[in-house]
């Protein structure tokens, strides 16, 4: 199994404590988005849980517990999200420098190949031109040369609940002369550093600049990092143009305090705030406690690993 720390929530940033208390505790609840009175019992240990994916923008506040997952003997990776953006997109976001700080001091400690970098939205507006992305990729990609050995990046998706959020900074879909355009340049700059470039959930080709469709979670980066081959399934329920495969995501919605003007994650900063006022570190659900009323299902979990062959 592997475990998404997690596409709804940046668990590193706010909720590090809380992740560790459940990673010793041995389970996670998770409430299902779409009934919340159904909650999932996940098994928490190493027998069953092959991989971590941490996705987060700021994961400074996890660094002082890297050692204790490390101690546990769970295997993992990060995918960091680091735009130029400033405070009218990123509301909540520490300065960027200390953000490439953080970044690089978590490479160091954990390797690069076990950090990937998500340029990820792309937004196209008269703020943000075809010129400030490819300037601003440029200056990112050449602060974090040696730090990462890929980049992740998709242009922005105008999901109903965040049209509304967009609207100010005069944000509009993509069309396709734009991606061609960001893509042709950001592919001359990741080459000269020396960085693998794909694309999360794009429809479009891009394999004329060296740029292949990305699966954020896959089977050749969890191989290499657990040192043996897996079993996989394609993920259910993401994204159209998702090749990512099947993990099971402990986060929930609209806990996240970024404050990202982007953000499918969060519907408003009301809801937000409530979560967080109900978060307990010591709950098994990341914000609240479990009902009396509530459902909770023992989930199956079991290792995709085969560990009678180990790779070289």
């Amino acid at each position: 199994m592997i475990i998404s720390a997690s596409r709804r929530t940046d668990i590193p940033a706010f909720y590090s404590e809380w992740f560790i208390n459940r990673l010793k505790a041995g389970y996670v609840y998770v409430r299902n988005p779409l009934n919340c009175r159904q909650i999932s019992n996940i098994q928490l240990n190493t027998a069953v849980v092959d991989c971590i994916v941490f996705w987060t923008k700021n994961a400074a506040p996890m660094l002082d517990k890297l050692e204790i997952i490390d101690e546990l003997g769970y295997r993992y990776y990060f995918q960091w999200t680091l735009t130029p953006y400033g405070k009218t997109v990123e509301y909540n976001l520490p300065d960027k420098s200390a953000v490439i700080e953080s970044f690089k001091t978590l490479s160091n400690k954990i390797g690069r190949q076990r950090i990937i970098w998500r340029y990820d939205p792309v937004i196209v507006s008269r703020q943000f031109p075809v010129e400030y992305h490819i300037a601003m990729f440029s200056k990112l990609c050449h602060e974090l040369t040696g730090y990462t050995n890929k980049c992740i990046f998709s242009y922005v998706d105008l999901y109903p609940k965040i049209k509304n959020r967009v609207a100010g900074i005069g944000a509009s879909e993509v069309d396709t002369k734009t991606m061609l355009e960001i893509a042709a340049g950001f592919s001359v700059i990741a080459k000269q550093c020396d960085i693998l470039l794909e694309t999360c959930c794009e429809q479009i080709e891009l394999s004329q600049f060296g740029i292949a469709h990305a699966a954020c979670i896959n089977k050749p980066t969890v191989e290499a990092i657990i040192g043996y081959p897996i079993n996989e399934k394609k993920a259910q329920g993401q994204r159209e143009y998702c090749n990512c495969i099947e993990s099971a995501d402990i986060g929930a919605y609209d806990c996240c305090a970024h404050g990202c003007i982007y953000c499918y994650g969060t519907a408003t900063a009301k809801a937000v705030q409530e979560n967080i006022k109900r978060h307990d570190v010591n709950s098994p659900l990341l914000t609240g406690w479990p009902c009396e009323n509530d459902k909770i299902t023992k989930r199956v979990s079991k290792t995709l690993k085969n560990s009678q062959l180990r790779l070289l």
